[in-house]
């Protein structure tokens, strides 16, 4: 694969961002998907920068997540900001990253990629249920490297 934008068909990528907009539709967390082709740092620095490069980390809640893939490297990191790690059982993330892992290997990419965010609203509609007033702070779009 050599692509970033092969990776996932539009209805694909679609369906990612529906399943961002469920996610975060009974919480003031927001959730962000970037994708891009290979990376030289371990993928949870790399996360790390993308996560401020995207300005996640400006969340009035510090309640952002970010899925990050590096496709040609066949690595992913998830990154949670400080609000959420805080309250979030300490295996919470590798246990996301495990039901997504089982789906990557039946080559359910997109499948996946919804588990885990769909997990990851469950936990943030727990910890920061959305409130009257409530804004999405961040595009819902899949971002690309």
């Amino acid at each position: 694969m050599s692509k970033v934008e092969d990776f996932l068909s539009k209805e694909e990528e679609q369906e990612i961002v529906e399943a961002i907009r469920v996610a975060e539709k009974n919480t003031s967390g927001e959730i962000r998907v970037h994708i891009e082709k290979t990376t030289s740092k371990v993928p949870f620095d790399r996360a790390l920068e993308v996560f401020h490069e995207l300005k996640m980390d400006e969340t009035q809640l510090q309640n952002g997540v970010l899925f990050y893939f590096a496709i040609e490297d066949k690595s992913f990191a998830i990154c949670g900001d400080k609000g959420i790690n805080d309250v979030v059982a300490a295996d919470f993330w590798d246990c996301t990253k495990d039901k997504m892992v089982e789906q990557f290997k039946a080559g359910n990419f997109k499948q996946g990629i919804v588990d885990g965010i769909l997990n990851a609203g469950e936990q943030l509609k727990k910890n920061f249920p959305w409130s009257e007033g409530d804004t999405n702070e961040l595009s819902n779009e899949i971002s690309k490297g």
